[in-house]
């Protein structure tokens, strides 16, 4: 579109079919040039460097919350910006971040419609504060969680249904520390196995 400043912006969410859609309809916006797609954390980092957008609009079950600020000094100049996306049930997750996100990273819950992500888009890229202020009352309310970020972590890794050793490689640690993480995770729950800790810390916003 002649005259108009393009917003350079990279799909980093899990399923094509999601992000075929949302592609779809961010272009559809006239300012929004979708410049590349990635399906992981590491294909993030690497379209990051190679795409350079002005800003990534990102899945928060695709990376680690606390690795965001290193994530997006991948992007140009090390300086990326990055809209992640999160599922209110879980807002938990990213009340430890809220305080951090500044001007380069903001937080959308996930069930906003695709005109509040472009308008979330176009205010990041600007360098303005992008807060979903519903997603921020939600982590607030939600009560302290009592695992510490290693074994949220862990647990994380776990709902996916990988054993121990996946989780270890994953995770960089070793198996027995993986095992001891996840004892205390059940110990902590009150679950009798792992997939009754997943359900029991997912259901109180904990992961």
């Amino acid at each position: 579109m002649s005259g108009v400043a393009m917003v350079r912006t990279l799909l980093a969410l899990k399923g094509g079919l999601i992000r075929g859609a949302l592609a779809h309809l961010l272009a559809a916006e006239g300012d929004i040039d979708i410049v590349g797609e990635a399906a992981t954390a590491h294909a993030l980092r690497d379209a990051l460097a190679g795409d350079r957008p002005d800003v990534a609009v990102v899945d928060a079950d695709l990376v680690p919350l606390h690795q965001l600020a290193r994530i997006a000094a991948a992007g140009p100049d090390g300086g990326g910006r990055l809209l992640v996306l999160v599922e209110q049930r879980r807002a938990a997750r990213v009340r430890p971040v809220l305080a951090e996100h500044g001007r380069r990273i903001g937080f959308l819950s996930r069930d906003v419609p695709p005109q509040r992500i472009a308008e979330g888009v176009r205010l990041l890229a600007r360098g303005e504060v992008v807060l979903d202020p519903d997603l921020v009352v939600a982590a607030l309310e939600v009560a302290d969680s009592p695992l510490t970020r290693r074994e949220r972590e862990v647990l994380d890794v776990a709902a996916e249904g990988h054993p121990v050793r996946d989780i270890a490689e994953k995770l960089t640690v070793s198996a027995g520390t993986v095992r001891n993480h996840l004892s205390r995770i059940m110990a902590k729950t009150g679950a009798r196995t792992r997939l009754e800790a997943v359900r029991i810390a997912r259901e109180s916003g904990w992961i």
